[in-house]
């Protein structure tokens, strides 16, 4: 059995944020034959400017160099005023074009099921750049206004299995494409 890998991307700054939790908690709960790791830091990326593709900024490199070592991408982002957050945004702008997000599996955890506008400019951006947007694996966890950890998050009986069942799904859809 082959190790797929797999980079979690989160949309939010915070240290705090429910949405890094959550990311880590799926890293804990993903299967032995999944290595998932943490994207660096997309805050370090530089504001998308066209006139740097000439000469890429090393931040830019360091993180495409990370998408294109990986089989698939899970991200989890925040929704803010009804939109993808702007650091999300422009790490995706400096994924655009780039041959190998294109038909690369990607999965979205999104932590509250009141948040829809986000999730929803998200899926049409990453279809929009050719990624290929695993529905099952794509889930809504309700976490928004808890205050459960990390370790709460992967050791809670329903969340836990839809985190695991989701890494399943994103497992089985890109060990059908190869």
């Amino acid at each position: 059995m082959t190790t797929m890998n797999v980079l979690a991307i989160c949309g939010s700054l915070r240290a705090a944020s429910i949405n890094r939790l959550l990311l880590h908690a799926a890293i804990r709960l993903s299967p032995p034959s999944m290595e998932m790791v943490m994207s660096m830091d997309i805050g370090a990326l530089p504001l998308y400017n066209p006139d740097l593709e000439h000469c890429v900024p090393a931040q830019v490199v360091r993180f495409r160099t990370q998408v294109a070592a990986t089989q698939a991408l899970l991200i989890a982002s925040p929704e803010y005023a009804h939109g993808v957050t702007g650091t999300l945004k422009n790490a995706l702008d400096w994924l655009v074009s780039f041959e190998p997000l294109a038909n690369k599996p990607v999965a979205l955890l999104n932590a509250s099921p009141r948040v829809h506008h986000a999730d929803d400019a998200l899926r049409e951006i990453l279809k929009t750049m050719s990624a290929e947007l695993v529905e099952a694996a794509s889930i809504t966890v309700p976490l928004l206004s808890s205050s459960l950890t990390e370790d709460e998050i992967a050791g809670h009986p329903e969340i836990s299995i839809a985190i695991v069942s989701a890494l399943f799904e994103l497992k089985t859809f890109s060990n059908h494409r190869t």
